[in-house]
């Protein structure tokens, strides 16, 4: 896939009749309406993946409450992006299942590409595929060498395309890299339909668009602490910022943009609220709508993991109101 425009020339004409005319275009464009501004990923539980029927139940809820786009997270050995997008695609109607990320250690790439023709043919226009390198410990857990996350993962999206036995289904489907640092976005511009950083402030993501292009989709994770009472937002908010400035690669994502990284400081209330959407709901739609305007296709609301999946879902439905705002 190091030519994008043959690989696309090559997938539109024998993948892509979805995509119409416009080929890789015309099928972001329509991915891009289908989304909506602001979706959300599904809560993260660290007690246990809650039984199916519930999931079921939060993500008809999420789409009643006006969500047109849901996405679901992915740990090695523990739970299979894939077939959980199957599983609530069929309980919904007409909501979108994202994969924010299916995990590369988990599964080969040409049955990670089989797998997504598959569920893109069963259920059109309602499924994008974000992939993503995971950490170390994942690919230990996968009894693999985690090795170089550009060259694994330039690897890892080349081999997607490769044959297989029986051959997939022709039915197209838009693939995503989740990428902050800067050379993992531009391989994601090079060799996927788009991007999805997360954690990030909205000047980087106005960096990212640009690095992009216009054509390209650009997802923006954005963290989230739902609540009405301002001085207990600010506190969660500023637990989360420090969590994000402590990853390795914020370093790199600072100096893109000339952001000052305050150090063994806490961090100031101008950067936790580029960091962190937090207070009331319309709080959370402004810096949602922060992002939007600097160049995001689509905003992924993401709560803080480890609280119980219908609590986060309930926290959810309360946000809707708000962000259904800015569609």
């Amino acid at each position: 896939m190091g030519d994008e425009s043959t690989e696309s020339t090559e997938r539109a004409g024998t993948e892509g009749e979805t995509a119409g005319a416009g080929g890789r275009a015309g099928l972001v464009a329509g991915v891009r309406a289908a989304l909506g501004p602001v979706g959300v990923v599904l809560p993260v539980s660290f007690t246990g993946l809650p039984p199916i029927d519930v999931q079921r139940a939060g993500a008809g809820r999420l789409e009643q409450a006006g969500y047109r786009t849901a996405w679901t997270n992915e740990v090695v050995g523990g739970k299979d992006a894939l077939v959980q997008a199957s599983m609530l695609l069929a309980a919904t109607r007409q909501l979108v299942i994202g994969t924010s990320i299916a995990n590369i250690w988990a599964r080969s790439p040409q049955t990670l590409h089989a797998a997504a023709s598959q569920l893109a043919e069963a259920y059109p226009g309602r499924f994008v595929l974000g992939v993503g390198g995971g950490y170390p410990q994942q690919a230990e857990a996968a009894g693999r060498a985690f090795g170089s996350p550009l060259a694994t993962m330039r690897d890892y999206l080349d081999r997607m395309d490769g044959p297989t036995q029986p051959p997939a289904p022709a039915a197209d489907y838009l693939r995503i890299v989740g990428a902050n640092g800067p050379k993992m976005l531009a391989l994601a511009g090079e060799a996927s339909d788009g991007a999805l950083p997360a954690g990030v402030p909205p000047q980087y993501t106005a960096y990212t668009r640009e690095l992009l292009g216009p054509d390209k989709l650009l997802v923006v994770g954005m963290t989230v602490v739902p609540d009405q009472d301002r001085e207990r937002a600010r506190t969660g908010a500023r637990e989360m910022a420090a969590a994000l400035l402590a990853r390795p690669s914020f370093a790199a994502i600072a100096a893109q943009i000339g952001l000052a990284v305050p150090g063994d400081r806490e961090p100031d209330d101008e950067l936790v609220d580029a960091l962190v959407g937090h207070g009331d709901p319309y709080a959370i739609a402004a810096t949602a709508r922060r992002h939007l305007a600097a160049g995001a296709d689509h905003v992924v609301l993401m709560l803080q993991p480890g609280g119980e999946f219908t609590d986060g879902v309930a926290a959810l439905e309360e946000l809707a109101p708000a962000v259904a705002a800015l569609d």
